[in-house]
């Protein structure tokens, strides 16, 4: 067992965590610890196995036990591993294990394996029964534990290609396997737990050429298997086929989490399989669901996937997705930590102090064990003092800074906190970048107006692993039209006779100013005020005023700008004296 380093990060703000030696990137300061004073942390252990078939976590017992699956007389035995990611012993097979399920009271763990299913005593880990099964094959089976019965899958031929022929759904009676007349054409899967002790969920996997695999449950209660609902995913064109990796129970029954490869994590309703009304957000880009997995009281959820480089394999949030809060993020890279989650790779301690990952390299020959402790904490944040803006009176398409303070409970964060925020006017919602929070938890959300008239700005920080979501706060500005200004070159004096010739610049803020701008020109002499002809600004604001006084003395020219949609008027006047 060993501490490697792989890389993690935080969509949002990351409280502090110390995690010590444990392999995380994101480290903090030796402050950083959780409610119980332990840091936060991951251990890695590399897996004697070269294929993956299943993994149990024993939360009475403090132990996790993986399975091989390559169906091959060489893989004999259950690896058998501590919460610290340490290897304790192993429980032998006579031939190549596949799937297990543990009882509902933790007592016994049932492993199939080619010729049959054991069951083991967890505390003395001694063999304790054998259920023979209808046939002997290499094919691996699915186990379920419901109704206070073990469940297995069956597929009767001696063959190798185990994921497209017919697999039949078997109980048991005493030491015999009986079918219960349920089946179908590939490999399913099955998953089954304490949390809803009675039900069974069984998934085609989409390996058999099926073009729209099924998910049902059965409720395992009663001596006959009765099916509730059934769900198909594609639509009318063909699109959106399950494509199944994994399965989980929310702790409370009421809901059903898929990992589906071809669409990201699915949240279903238990009762009819329909769709929860707040989904998960998508996965990364390039990410492909590949493991799923509801702590034991139901706080989190933990998303596994397959991807590459940098992007995240592995989301940890809450299990509530209208929380809104952002998830922890682990990206596995490298010879020493895998680099994606293997399908039904997750499982979490029942106290939710552990979550155990397996994962894999790109080609599927190599596996580890990771055990993360996520943090055990949660405190809360809010926005203080209101919001103000720099400046005082935005400008439509100037810069405004949106300011504010984030008050967070806690530890200081190891990085800092990230808030959002929305611009709502005549045109609707604009999300606007998240910024970073500074130390003394200020912070200045940028802007660039781009109507007049009145605005409103929301902040919101969504929260984050160890911290509640902030209330949001908002601001309600009134945006102005941008200043424009106009600057003359006129002559101190000049002669009726040859006239004179005044220039300028029309300059504005903000949006660039329109083409074809006319200025308006007002003539003041002592005969009276007149308009004289308009003068047309240049692409680059530049103008010119020609005129020919019709009095001696000081005459005075006005120029205006009488404004656009986005720009305020202006005006500018010289005085000039006319001699003859």
């Amino acid at each position: 067992m060993s501490k490697n380093r792989h890389h993690v990060r935080i969509a949002a703000t990351l409280a502090a965590l110390t995690l010590g030696t444990a392999g995380l990137t994101a480290l903090a300061p030796p402050a950083a610890r959780a409610a119980d004073g332990t840091a936060p942390g991951d251990n890695v252990a590399k897996l004697p196995i070269s294929s993956y078939a299943a993994m149990v976590v024993d939360s009475v017992h403090e132990r996790v036990y993986i399975t091989d699956d390559r169906r091959s007389s060489y893989a004999n035995q259950v690896h058998i591993y501590n919460f610290q990611g340490q290897k304790v012993g192993s429980l032998p097979t006579a031939s190549a294990p596949s799937g297990m399920a543990l009882s509902a009271d933790s007592r016994t763990l049932h492993v199939s394996q080619s010729s049959g299913i054991l069951a083991f005593d967890t505390e003395t880990q001694q063999r304790i029964g054998l259920t023979y099964t209808a046939y002997d094959v290499p094919c691996p089976r699915d186990v379920a534990f419901a109704g206070g019965k073990e469940w297995h899958t069956e597929t009767p031929y001696l063959t190798t290609e185990c994921d497209n022929r017919q697999t039949w759904l078997y109980g048991t009676a005493g030491d015999r396997s009986v079918s219960t007349g349920w089946n179908a054409t590939g490999r399913l899967r099955l998953t089954s737990g304490p949390e809803v002790p009675d039900r069974i969920v069984m998934a085609q996997d989409r390996n058999t050429g099926e073009a729209n695999p099924f998910l049902t449950t059965l409720d395992a209660s009663g001596d006959t298997l009765v099916r509730g609902p059934e769900r198909r995913f594609a639509d009318a064109e063909g699109r959106g086929a399950l494509d199944m990796k994994d399965v989980a129970q929310s702790p409370d029954g009421q809901r059903i989490a898929v990992a589906d490869a071809a669409y990201g994590t699915r949240l279903l309703e238990a009762a009819d399989l329909s769709d929860a009304p707040v989904p998960y957000q998508p996965l990364p880009e390039g990410a492909k669901a590949s493991a799923v997995a509801f702590s034991g009281d139901g706080t989190y959820i933990a998303r596994g996937a397959a991807a590459t480089g940098g992007t995240p394999d592995l989301l940890v949030q809450p299990a509530d997705p209208a929380s809104g809060r952002a998830p922890l993020e682990f990206a596995f890279e490298g010879a020493l930590d895998g680099d994606r989650v293997a399908s039904r790779g997750l499982g979490w301690s029942k106290d939710g102090s552990r979550l155990f990952a397996v994962t894999t390299n790109t080609a599927g020959t190599e596996y580890w064990l990771h055990v993360i402790q996520p943090p055990a904490a949660q405190y809360d944040s809010r926005f203080t003092g209101g919001l103000s803006t720099t400046p005082g009176r935005p400008v439509v398409g100037e810069p405004v800074g949106i300011r504010g303070r984030l008050e967070l409970d806690g530890p200081a964060p190891a990085e800092p906190a990230r808030v959002t925020a929305v611009r709502h006017d005549a045109n609707g919602d604009r999300r606007l970048a998240a910024v970073e929070v500074e130390a003394d938890g200020s912070f200045t959300v940028l802007d660039v107006p781009s109507l007049v008239g009145d605005a409103t700005y929301t902040v919101s920080f969504t929260g984050d692993v160890t911290h509640r979501p902030a209330e949001d706060v908002t601001l309600a500005v009134t945006v102005d039209k941008a200043p424009t200004a106009l600057a003359l070159r006129a002559p101190a004096e000049a002669t009726k006779s040859a006239g004179l010739t005044i220039t300028g610049t029309l300059t504005g803020q903000g949006r660039a100013l329109p083409a074809g701008i006319t200025l308006s020109v007002v003539r003041t002499d002592r005969k009276g005020t007149g308009t004289l002809t308009s003068a047309a600004v240049a692409a680059d604001g530049t103008f010119t005023v020609n005129d020919l006084p019709r009095a001696t003395g000081e005459v005075t020219y006005e120029i205006g700008y009488a404004g656009d949609d986005l720009h305020s008027g202006s005006t500018a006047s010289a005085t000039v004296r006319v001699r003859r």
